[in-house]
């Protein structure tokens, strides 16, 4: 049984979340606000997602991500699903920017949320299907770069790079297909099993944080390429 738990000042809309989510096999723990939640997460090492509010009353939910962020142990790389009611789609760029793993939109409708969490709990303990003529060691070298398929972990020339577990993945099915071409809608529908929404920016915002933990010079990135009008390749060929 997967354990979850949501940080939301709404006590209705908690606990018809957790009464939900209980009927498909999910423990689900509440916290009303910011400095409960972490406590919560303090005293706990099963806790294996956080569903989390944006808007909470003795924190901002973007501040509350950034600091599980920072946090030692497993919990700085628990999976973040942001829940916002606000409209403006800057909130969740800021959110995804900062460290969350997926957003949704209030209201909405639970059966989205339960995918969305399933979905996130599945790139947990699955790896992502390789085409057939991918390597398959469970380390992948390129230059100075190692990717760390059973561990999941990257570092640069044995410098950790700090990548949420979205962003492990997105890098994971860049570096699989190296040399090839995939467009923003081919790397979403591989990590999350569905195609991309529209306006949907979130790749863009991944793939920013992805270059900032991996690349030298972001000014002039070497390792992500961007391919103007069509998505990503990641180089072959590297230092």
């Amino acid at each position: 049984m997967e354990n979850i738990l949501i940080i939301e000042d709404d006590q209705r809309l908690a606990q018809m979340v957790s009464d939900y989510l209980h009927q498909f096999g999910f423990n689900v723990a509440h916290a009303l606000n910011a400095q409960t939640g972490f406590g919560m997460l303090k005293s706990s090492e099963s806790t294996q997602l956080v569903v989390l509010d944006l808007m909470l009353p003795d924190m901002d939910g973007l501040e509350v991500c950034r600091q599980i962020r920072q946090m030692p142990s497993h919990h700085a790389k628990l999976p973040i699903l942001m829940l916002t009611a606000k409209g403006d789609p800057m909130d969740r760029v800021v959110g995804l920017e900062i460290g969350a793993d997926d957003y949704l939109s209030k209201p909405f409708e639970p059966r989205e949320l339960l995918a969305r969490i399933r979905a996130i709990l599945r790139r947990q303990t699955a790896p992502i299907k390789a085409s057939e003529h991918v390597q398959k060691q469970s380390i992948l070298t390129f230059g100075r770069l190692e990717i760390d398929r059973d561990a999941r972990n990257v570092n640069v020339g044995g410098r950790v790079c700090e990548l949420t577990s979205y962003q492990f993945d997105l890098l994971l099915v860049l570096a699989e297909r190296a040399g090839r071409v995939l467009t923003r809608d081919q790397i979403m529908e591989a990590v999350r099993g569905r195609e991309l929404e529209a306006f949907d920016r979130s790749i863009d915002v991944h793939m920013g944080r992805i270059r900032a933990a991996i690349e030298d010079d972001l000014k002039s990135p070497k390792r992500i390429l961007t391919v103007r009008g069509v998505g990503y390749v990641f180089a072959k060929q590297q230092d």
